[in-house]
């Protein structure tokens, strides 16, 4: 399968809305296709967030990540959060989450980052494809949240 991979702009927000649902549904979200419209056009319109699409040759959407910057205090660079990644189901197994990952890499050095981070479901079978493109589990530090809705 041929893939191709390209950062999304504010014009691409109904095309992803539909597989940032799905996403959402994989983590146990009730379906807003409306929400998920909302949010993405929200985030794109915004800069506040960089949306990387996976497209096969007739430009069909694939899959598709979304990176937070963030900063380290410490190093006092910048970090990037990956804090998504989907790849529709259909499409699994042909190495799009790979490419996506490979231009999120690619995307964090030309932005001069220290690091990408991100966190996943104990149970998500992505865990391998991260540990297989160079991601390391944290056994250094203990992550918190705290829920303030």
């Amino acid at each position: 399968m041929e893939v191709t991979v390209r950062q999304a702009g504010l014009a691409d927000a109904e095309t992803i809305a539909p597989l940032f649902d799905a996403y959402r549904q994989f983590y146990r979200q009730t379906p807003d296709l409306p929400l998920a419209r909302a949010f993405i056009q929200e985030r794109l319109a915004l800069q506040e967030s960089v949306i990387l699409l996976a497209e096969d040759a007739q430009g069909g959407l694939l899959g598709f990540t979304q990176l937070y910057p963030s900063f380290s205090s410490v190093s006092a660079r910048r970090i990037w959060v990956l804090n998504d990644l989907f790849v529709s189901p259909d499409a699994r197994g042909h190495g799009v989450g790979k490419a996506l990952l490979e231009a999120a890499r690619e995307h964090a050095v030309a932005a001069g980052a220290k690091r990408i981070v991100l966190s996943t479901a104990h149970d998500n079978p992505a865990q391998k494809l991260y540990e297989s493109t160079g991601y390391r589990r944290d056994t250094a530090f203990l992550h918190y949240s705290l829920d303030v809705s």
